[in-house]
């Protein structure tokens, strides 16, 4: 091993100490706890050291929403071979409230922190999906391959946008085999997509936030909002099975590396929780 390279390793491995550090500062105390010199503290290095790393706390955050979104993105992948579109849309999002619920510090962080966070990882997604004009009301068989190679791209590169198309790509599905409704089928991909991710975030947000409402089962709240959405189950077509075998293939092999596993406590189930009215 050369010099350069001894470097690079060594740099890289105290990179992770820091964010090992800083992740378990968030999981144990929250967000407002994290500080550059609480994290020197923990790894015994002065602050100046991270600062080789990392221009700011800020940062630092940043790159823990990114390993956030690795391990949404990781939730979803192997649903992508259920070949129902509709079917596979539930289970991501059942996947969605489950992820949110069970890493409710990195759940926080990466979705109920400072928006710009959140903003940088989803914001290329909507974008690219929206100037592909959504394939709304297009059927034809461009219209189940999730949008133009540019904003495919974006997606590649980055997990919050990944975990977007995974949806859209199913969304598209639905509207290629004629299955959404008229008022939804004219509608932009994007838009379609981010209603339902606003409608499980609002499932996550009050099960994290306010224990006492809503009352019902989170499962039973997962399961209305869902079926409200997509209706029930629908029969599959001869050969989707292998069509969605391969298509999760496809989407193992654009991941560029494993998340991280979260470390964050888990937490009582939600279903425990005292049934008490608002």
């Amino acid at each position: 091993m050369g010099i350069a390279e001894r470097k690079h390793r060594q740099k890289q491995a105290l990179r992770e100490r820091i964010l090992d550090a800083a992740r378990r500062i968030v999981v144990r105390e929250g967000f407002a706890a994290l500080s550059m010199r609480k994290i020197a503290d923990a790894i015994e290095y002065s602050p100046a050291t991270l600062y080789l790393h990392f221009a700011s706390r800020d940062d630092i955050a940043r790159a823990l929403c990114e390993e956030g979104y690795a391990q949404l993105l990781a939730t979803f992948v192997p649903l992508v071979q259920i070949a129902d579109p509709a079917e596979r849309l539930k289970a991501l999002g059942r996947a969605y409230v489950a992820f949110g619920v069970q890493h409710p510090e990195t759940y926080r962080l990466i979705f109920m922190e400072d928006p710009s966070y959140t903003g940088a990882a989803l914001g290329g997604a909507a974008a690219g999906a929206g100037q592909d004009g959504g394939n709304g009301g297009d059927t034809s068989a461009n219209a189940g391959t999730g949008g133009s190679t540019a904003s495919r791209s974006n997606a590649d590169d980055d997990p919050g946008d990944a975990a977007l198309h995974i949806m859209i790509d199913a969304l598209d599905e639905l509207r290629a085999a004629g299955r959404l409704s008229a008022s939804v089928a004219s509608m932009e991909s994007a838009v379609w997509a981010e209603a339902l991710w606003a409608s499980l975030h609002g499932i996550v947000a009050l099960n994290l936030t306010c224990p006492v409402f809503p009352s019902a089962p989170l499962e039973t709240l997962v399961g209305v909002t869902l079926d409200a959405w997509l209706g029930a189950p629908q029969p599959v077509a001869a050969g989707a099975s292998k069509s969605a075998a391969a298509r999760g293939k496809k989407t193992v092999a654009r991941r560029h590396s494993e998340p991280a596993e979260s470390t964050d406590p888990a937490p009582e189930p939600a279903t425990k929780r005292k049934a008490a009215g608002p």
